[in-house]
């Protein structure tokens, strides 16, 4: 078997499953967040990536992309039920997002996701090299770094929490809060998105696993020390400057607003189907400044599109039907025929048409209630290659302490948000470009090659592994043919 230096393991692959018109099964980037991220690195940097290729079933077989290897993971129904959609994301996911919907406890969820890390474990330590680097990412995969240091003492282990981490008063609600604690206390590093989550850690490895902590959440734990840290996540900005310049996007930009109305403002706000992305209060918001006659429809248009997700989880479910119903009593109160007020698309977007949208759009909205980090926000500043345009910004995303010249907000305060959202629409363009230039440049010293190279170099102190970084875009629409093993 070959193995890596370098491994990752995460809770998917980053690739999607998708149907070709001929029935032939591809593989193409995931949409998601971490995927997109991690696989503009690791296209062109020698890895192997253990994770969940979807679906339920054996493994497929994977061909490499370039220099990376692919290990995919397989899932029962049983497995899929209790491990991803039940303890990660019903029991861990609401309550890591300051419990905005109250998380779910059964003992049987736990069995499943303890055998299932513990499978994801075995893998990634089958796969590195001797001495080499195993980086464990997020929620699902809490207990692989403790599983990991008894199977393989010989390798570096971290652990990146893309999510946010609670403060210890509601993780204390856990049934099985020291296993999990002790679990990412099993890395060399433990990152963040942001320091409070480090230090939230830190007071808990005291509380209740009688850990000693120095003053910078340094933790001294069985008779070593687990570093932790904060490492902002970022975004490929050279993918999407590329993406953001070609013509035929700039074109499809041009034609998506003639297709809306040429409306004065175009305001957009892209989520993943989550309770999180505050998408209610959002369409409260601006149903009330359509019913104060604050915004016209004829020179304002609202954009909403939601990316489908966990459409087993009946939450979810729910959450879509209250949001369709709602977008639905907007559109029949304030629009007009042929002039809606909401554009309202529940279809994922490939990245050129992201591309497009965010270059339609005069006001990005980008509030949700909790966020590790959102990397739509900073998508949207890298597409603004004329520094043009306005961010209105949840103060709880990862984010906000990054992008400061957004126009930051509380979405919890629909009056304030409102305001909020009126004042953007209003800026002077003059101020609007400073705003926008300023984040820009934060985004160009910021990406996502920054960011693991950051979080590598701090693990492996050698330098090593960060050094094979490379900068170099991944090539556009990369796919490979696979067979089901």
């Amino acid at each position: 078997m070959r193995q890596s230096s370098l491994v990752v393991v995460a809770n998917r692959l980053p690739l999607d499953d998708s149907a070709a018109p001929d029935g032939a099964c591809e593989w193409r980037r995931s949409p998601g967040g971490l995927a997109s991220a991690l696989h503009a690195i690791l296209q062109q940097t020698p890895a192997t990536w253990v994770g969940w290729a979807g679906g339920v079933g054996a493994a497929p077989t994977l061909s490499d992309i370039g220099s990376l290897r692919l290990r995919p993971m397989a899932l029962s129904e049983e497995e899929l039920r209790g491990y991803y959609e039940g303890f990660a994301n019903s029991t861990l996911w609401p309550l890591y997002h300051d419990a905005v919907e109250p998380p779910v406890f059964h003992r049987g969820w736990w069995e499943t996701y303890s055998d299932v890390n513990r499978r994801f474990a075995e893998c990634a330590a089958e796969v590195v090299e001797p001495g080499g680097v195993l980086w464990v990412q997020d929620y699902h995969l809490q207990l692989v770094p403790d599983l990991l240091r008894r199977l393989r003492p010989d390798v570096l282990i971290g652990f990146f929490l893309h999510v946010p981490f609670p403060p210890p008063e509601l993780f204390m609600q856990l049934p099985r809060r020291n296993e999990l604690l002790r679990g990412m206390l099993g890395a060399d590093l433990v990152g963040f998105q942001r320091p409070q989550a480090a230090h939230n850690v830190s007071q808990l490895a005291v509380k209740l696993l009688g850990a000693r902590v120095t003053a910078n959440d340094q933790i001294t734990l069985d008779g070593r020390t687990v570093r932790t840290g904060a490492f902002p996540v970022s975004i490929d900005v050279a993918e999407m400057q590329s993406l953001s310049a070609r013509p035929d996007v700039r074109d499809r930009a041009q034609q998506l607003r003639a297709d809306l109305g040429r409306p004065r403002q175009v305001l957009l706000s892209v989520d993943r189907l989550d309770y999180t992305k505050g998408i209610e209060h959002r369409l409260t918001a601006y149903s009330e400044l359509l019913h104060e006659g604050r915004v016209k429809v004829r020179d304002t248009v609202m954009v909403q599109v939601v990316v489908p997700s966990r459409e087993r989880v009946e939450n979810y479910r729910v959450l879509r039907d209250r949001i369709e119903g709602e977008v639905g009593r907007i559109n029949g109160e304030y629009g007009r025929v042929g002039e809606p007020a909401i554009h309202y698309l529940n279809q994922p977007f490939d990245r050129a048409d992201l591309a497009a949208l965010y270059q339609t759009a005069d006001v990005m909205v980008v509030t949700p209630l909790r966020d590790g980090m959102n990397l739509v926000a900073k998508e949207y500043v890298a597409a603004r290659a004329d520094s043009s345009g306005a961010l209105v910004l949840s103060e709880f995303t990862g984010c906000a302490a990054e992008l400061e010249d957004a126009f930051l907000v509380n979405p919890h305060d629909v009056d304030g948000l409102k305001e909020t959202l009126l004042r953007a629409m209003e800026a002077d363009p003059v101020d609007l470009a400073r705003r926008m230039a300023a984040m820009r440049a934060h985004l160009s010293s910021h990406d996502i090659v920054a960011w693991a190279r950051a979080y590598l170099k701090t693990l492996d102190r050698t330098g090593r592994v960060a050094a094979r970084l490379r900068r170099e875009p991944p090539p556009q629409g990369t796919q490979i043919q696979t067979s089901r093993s």
